[in-house]
């Protein structure tokens, strides 16, 4: 769905997509950056001035965290399992971030390539807590693309 021109758009949901294999129920998504180095380039001007140019140098690798409610999907693990023990061919994977708006369409697309997990970690665990138990995975990646 196109957003009409000078309109922004909420956040409703986000999803994961890894190897055609949707994840739709992310809470939150954290650290999706793209960045690249800079490269100082120091000369002098044909008049004899200083001047420091910028450049923009190497693209950086990065990481984004997401956070879903605990449930009995285990995509989380099988992804995490394959990197821990060195898989790495199989938990290198190719996806992408996807913003949905509030009836379920997609917004936007973050593609990332070559994405693997790092850690998954789980909320607090806490008898007699009323709060929500939660799952969070640091993915990192070596490039991201907006679709």
């Amino acid at each position: 769905m196109a957003l009409p021109d000078l309109d922004t758009s909420v956040g409703h949901s986000f999803g994961l997509e890894v190897d055609g294999i949707q994840i739709k129920s992310i809470n939150e998504v954290s650290g999706l950056k793209m960045e690249q180095d800079v490269i100082e380039l120091k000369q002098n001007t044909p008049d004899g001035k200083y001047v420091i140019k910028k450049l923009p140098g190497r693209p950086k690798a990065g990481e984004v965290t997401l956070t879903r409610g605990l449930t009995g999907d285990t995509s989380f693990e099988k992804w995490v399992k394959d990197a821990h023990f060195g898989k790495m061919g199989a938990a290198r994977k190719g996806g992408a971030i996807i913003v949905y708006d509030y009836e379920g369409s997609p917004i936007k697309r973050y593609k990332l390539t070559n994405a693997w997990p790092k850690s998954l970690e789980i909320g607090s665990l806490k008898a007699g807590d009323t709060s929500v138990l939660t799952e969070k995975l640091v993915v990192t990646y070596e490039q991201m693309e907006v679709e």
